[in-house]
């Protein structure tokens, strides 16, 4: 071998750790809020017609019925989307949400790479409102991971945490009481 070039997933690795350090340098990752055990309203951020938002608003509304849920679709893959994501959390910012969830399910390196984008990152850091980010499967990590208030292993598990506190659960104490 004489020569060695960094391509394809390389370069991404690259970019995402120099994101990756200089948004830990500037103490993004380090203001972690708690999400409301019982929130009345949560906002999600994804796809229109994914199959992640499909699975989440399957798991609210099994587990919290009268959960209240506001959908922005975005834009979560391709140059357009860090744009539409910055744009769905000033959306967000302007609800009345406890909590934000942004997710899609999983994908590969350059597929979740938005999610990596350091402007959308100082965005959702400038959240009023608590997040979850619920960003591809367990193994994988985004800059959204580390900057949100939470990281969620997958969108479903975003939907579970966002409902910690079952209607069922409910019923049970009042009865109780």
């Amino acid at each position: 071998v004489s020569e060695i070039i960094e391509n394809g997933e390389g370069e991404l690795a690259l970019v995402f750790e120099k994101a990756k350090r200089e948004l830990e340098a500037g103490g993004y990752f380090s203001k972690k809020r708690d999400i409301p055990a019982q929130p009345d309203t949560v906002c999600i951020i994804t796809a229109e017609k994914s199959a992640a938002l499909q699975d989440m608003l399957n798991i609210m509304s099994r587990r919290r019925p009268i959960l209240n849920v506001i959908i922005i679709p975005v834009t979560v893959q391709g140059v357009t989307a860090p744009k539409t994501l910055i744009k769905a959390l000033e959306a967000a910012q302007k609800t009345d949400a406890d909590l934000i969830i942004i997710g899609r399910g999983g994908g590969s390196a350059e597929d979740l790479s938005c999610f990596n984008d350091v402007e959308y990152a100082k965005a959702l850091f400038n959240s009023k409102i608590p997040t979850i980010s619920a960003v591809g499967h367990e193994t994988d990590f985004t800059i959204s991971d580390f900057v949100a208030d939470l990281r969620a292993p997958t969108p479903s598990a975003a939907a579970e945490i966002a409902t910690a506190v079952t209607c069922d659960a409910l019923a049970e104490n009042i009865e109780r009481l």
